[in-house]
């Protein structure tokens, strides 16, 4: 048969290489193919193909109906009509409608956003689409083309031709005039649309840090109810050991064997959990110090986040902490704790998260000159040579409560929605249990303090430090610095300058300056220790063997301030200069020189942030290579205000806080 002739033909041919069909050859075999299979189709019948009968009365059929009038008719005008006209000839504008509206859903039909244009979007299409030229060019007006053609048609004889010219070319401009205009007005439609949505997404992000300020505050709530348990578990086993050992006092005494297998099943566990606490070893204010405290677990700590979502630079709030200037402040984390001191002679606790004064620390003869916040515990150093410890959890104290804010509910206690303006006195007895035991060694004012642990080391204006040992309750340890200055120079000559061993006591010209600390700033950890001090020298002691391991050179005014990491130690002095230590080789890595003299400094893993004498703090980015400035001083010239200078600065975690000398502390994003 014919067709499995065809087939045996391509059968054929399958063997050819793929790209035979763009040769010659290969076109005048596919001509040939398609030659013959209409010549089979449409040729007289055979026997092997009857079926061309069957295409024949088919195709006759097809022409005699193409030859109607009528079917004639329907398809010029069907070429004609547009299809919006082809679907309104068969369905009423009130069915098109109904059919659309009932093709949504409630839902779209409930949220059908409102537009301002007038425009449609088919007419902004062909408004931006540009136009072509004759030549297919796209057409683009050149400047004064109006006039220029006023100018050449003045002089152009007049006639019809150029009459109905003249008419057209107008038309075309009124028409691209009119396509400016709506060009024109949906940009001006997309800008406000823009300024709607980035209003909306201001207010769903407001929204959501309200939100996470609120989890935050819950999450602090969750703490402190955390360390109150932890308490009364600590309280209640204390009863229970009592009774136990009081129990045992009557019965028979154990062996020492059954006594030994009884500690491991019932408190091994214990032991060996709360053993790890450095905490643990604080004395309370009941024990005597020679008499170890229970151990007690610390304080779980989550750190808030919040204060990250907000802009460099951006004020969080402020506090109208005191009326007189702050000398000490400190902080535990970000919208936790801090405590600040001033020269009206008190000490206060506040919880940064409701801006609230928590209480009063009361104690201290004399004003407080340094302080430290770690997790609950406090150490503060007074004017009168003594250094008191306390601990924060026990103050009777509830985060969400309205007792300390005038009744106000939990909503106020958003740490960016309020702006206290006003000193706020705390109930009296919410810090009575806080105390724990006072250390008494210095015989002048304690002017630096740091402890680590169970260890503390203090600075004071009797030229002594002295390592405390927190456990006992008493000094191990007292460090003469003149005495080393004088070693030093003893060993190293009189004219050699300070190498690796030792130091040389060197009066500056501003040593003499009465408002510079003798020891004005110390850092611990283990047994290292460095101390910077009004000679403007840096001194790096070994507590090991009290003697000073390397001095540092280089300030030549006292040194007000200093802080090290694994690799760097980073000093403010009142020369002016912030300096940059390589604690490896004891060279200066970097130094930064401001107006005024630098009162105060810290640094986390990215900025290092300095009080300078000005109402800003001054910051510089180690990871940007950038200096800038923080505070309420770069506002205050368009406010016609004029900011306290900052006088103490701390800072964690891009969470900043500025003490003044009008007794504000301000709070930033950093």
């Amino acid at each position: 048969m014919a067709g499995h002739g065809h087939e045996a033909d391509f059968a054929d041919d399958s063997g050819d290489d793929d790209n035979s069909i763009l040769s010659t050859k290969g076109l005048e075999t596919f001509s040939r193919k398609v030659t013959t299979t209409a010549s089979h189709l449409m040729g007289p019948p055979t026997v092997d193909s009857p079926h061309v009968d069957h295409y024949r009365s088919a195709m006759t059929a097809v022409h005699k109906q193409l030859q109607k009038p009528s079917v004639q008719h329907g398809i010029f005008s069907m070429a004609k009509t547009t299809p919006s006209e082809l679907v309104r000839s068969k369905l009423s504008r009130t069915e098109i409608q109904h059919r659309a509206l009932t093709a949504l859903s409630d839902e779209m039909l409930a949220n059908i956003p409102y537009a301002e244009n007038s425009y449609s979007l088919f007419q902004g299409f062909q408004a931006s689409f540009p136009e072509m030229t004759e030549d297919g060019k796209k057409h683009r007006r050149k400047p004064s083309r109006g006039r220029k053609l006023l100018d050449e048609s003045a002089h152009a004889p007049a006639s019809p031709q150029s009459l109905s010219k003249l008419k057209r070319q107008k038309g075309s401009m009124m028409h691209e005039l009119q396509l400016l205009t709506i060009r024109k007005n949906m940009a001006s439609y997309e800008i406000r649309d823009i300024d709607n949505k980035l209003a909306n997404l201001a207010g769903m992000r407001r929204t959501v840090l309200e939100r996470l300020s609120r989890i935050e505050q819950d999450e602090a709530v969750l703490e402190q109810d955390i360390v109150d348990t932890e308490n009364r578990i600590e309280e209640t086993q204390q009863l229970v050991n009592e009774n136990e050992a009081a129990a045992g006092r009557q019965a028979p005494a154990a062996d020492d064997d059954d006594l030994d297998e009884s500690l491991i099943i019932l408190g091994h566990d214990d032991v060996d959990f709360m053993s790890q606490s450095i905490y643990e070893k604080i004395p309370s204010a009941q024990t005597t110090p020679t008499k170890r405290k229970k151990p007690k677990a610390p304080r779980r700590k989550s750190m808030p986040i919040l204060h990250e979502h907000f802009e460099p630079g951006s004020m969080i709030r402020e506090i109208r902490a005191h009326k007189e200037p702050v000398l000490a402040m400190d902080f535990d984390a970000p919208f936790g704790t801090m405590v600040t001191s001033s020269m009206d002679d008190t000490v206060r606790v506040w919880d940064l998260n409701a801006g609230r004064c928590i209480g009063l620390l009361e104690g201290h003869t004399a004003s407080v000159r340094t302080l430290q916040v770690s997790d609950n515990f406090l150490a503060t150093g007074s004017a009168d040579a003594t250094i008191r410890l306390w601990d924060l959890s026990k103050a009777r104290y509830d985060p969400q409560g309205s007792g300390f804010s005038g009744g106000e509910d939990d909503e106020d206690g958003i740490a960016f929605s309020r702006d206290d303006d006003q000193p706020v006195d705390p109930p009296e007895g919410t810090m009575d249990d806080c105390p724990l035991f006072t250390l008494q060694a210095h015989l002048d004012e304690i002017t630096a303090l740091d402890f680590r642990g169970d260890v503390l080391v203090s600075g004071s204006a009797d030229k002594t430090l002295r390592q405390w040992d927190l456990e006992k309750g008493r000094c191990v340890q007292t460090l003469d610095v003149m005495w080393a200055a004088a070693q030093a120079s003893a060993s190293l000559g009189a004219s050699a300058m300070p190498g690796g061993g030792g130091g040389n006591w060197r009066h500056t010209a501003r040593s003499s300056d009465g408002g510079a600390d003798f020891v004005g700033a110390l850092q611990l950890f283990d047994a290292a220790l460095a101390c910077g001090t009004a000679d403007g020298m840096v001194r790096l002691w070994d507590l090991r063997s009290g003697q000073v391991h390397r001095s540092l050179v280089g300030h030549t005014g006292p040194v007000t301030c200093l802080q090290f990491d694994d690799v760097h130690l980073v000093t403010g002095s009142v020369d002016r200069s912030i300096r940059i230590w390589d604690l490896r080789t004891g060279a200066i890595h970097d130094a930064y020189a401001y107006d005024n003299p630098v009162t105060a400094m810290m640094f986390d893993a990215r900025r290092i942030a300095c009080a300078a004498g000005e109402d800003v703090v001054k910051v510089y980015d180690k990871v940007e290579g950038r200096q800038w400035d923080c505070g309420a001083g770069i506002a205050a010239a368009e406010e016609g205000r004029t900011p306290s200078i900052v006088e103490r600065v701390r800072l964690k975690d891009g969470y900043l806080v500025e003490g003044r000398r009008d007794g504000i502390v301000g709070v930033w994003a950093c």
